[in-house]
C-alpha cells in the first residue's frame, strides 16, 4: 500500500501511509485520543511495547493507516488513524477486513481524513479480495452513523456483539 498525497476542497495536504514501528508512540496516542472522545479513557491498557510487539512483531495482527494534515507553513500533523486486520466469512468464503478503530482529531474533522481513510481501506479490501469490510460504531454516536451512512454504509442492527474478556476469558479458557 504506497503513500498517498490528496488535496481537499480547502487545499490542504493530506498524506495517508502505513504505519511503522517507529509510530508506535503516535498510535498509542492516537488510542488514548479515541478513548477520550468515547468516554473510555481508563479502559485503554494498551503500551507501547505490547504495540510494538502486536504491530509490528514476528506475527503482527492488525495494520495501522497513519493520515498526516499539512499546514498552510507547510508542516505536517498527525490527523488521524485507522487501525485494521482481517477476519474470515464463512458464508462468502472470503477474507474481510475489519476496521477496529478510526479516529480523527477534532482539529481536522470535516477535511476529508476519515472519507480518504475509509476509501483506502476499501481499496485494501478490493486488492486482498475480501468479501466485505466491517466496523462496529457507538449508538450514541450520531455524527459518525451518519458519516459512514454517507458513505452507503448500513447499520447491522440485527446483529449483537458479544464478549469474552477478563475473568470472564480466563473461566471460559478453564472450562
Amino acid at each position: 500500500m504506497p503513500p498517498n498525497a490528496d488535496t481537499n476542497s480547502s487545499g490542504r495536504k493530506i498524506r495517508l501511509a502505513p504505519a511503522t514501528e517507529s509510530d508506535v508512540g503516535l498510535i498509542l496516542w492516537f488510542i488514548k485520543q479515541l478513548a477520550l472522545y468515547e468516554k473510555a479513557p481508563d479502559q485503554v491498557t494498551a503500551t507501547e511495547d505490547l504495540l510494538r510487539q502486536n504491530l509490528f512483531g514476528p506475527r503482527p495482527y492488525a495494520e495501522v493507516l497513519l493520515a498526516h494534515v499539512t499546514d498552510d507553513s507547510g508542516h505536517e500533523h498527525p490527523a488521524g488513524f485507522a487501525l485494521y486486520f482481517h477476519n474470515f466469512s464463512t458464508w462468502v468464503g472470503r477474507p474481510g477486513l475489519y476496521l477496529e478503530d478510526l479516529f480523527v482529531c477534532a482539529e481536522y474533522r470535516g477535511l476529508g481524513v476519515g472519507r480518504m481513510l475509509l476509501e483506502r481501506l476499501a481499496r485494501v479490501a478490493r486488492e486482498r479480495e475480501c468479501g466485505r469490510m466491517e466496523w462496529v460504531v457507538l449508538d450514541w454516536n450520531q455524527p459518525a452513523r451518519g458519516f459512514y451512512a454517507s458513505l452507503g454504509a448500513k447499520e447491522m442492527t440485527e446483529w449483537i456483539i458479544c464478549r469474552a474478556d477478563g475473568r470472564a476469558l480466563e473461566e471460559m479458557a478453564a472450562m
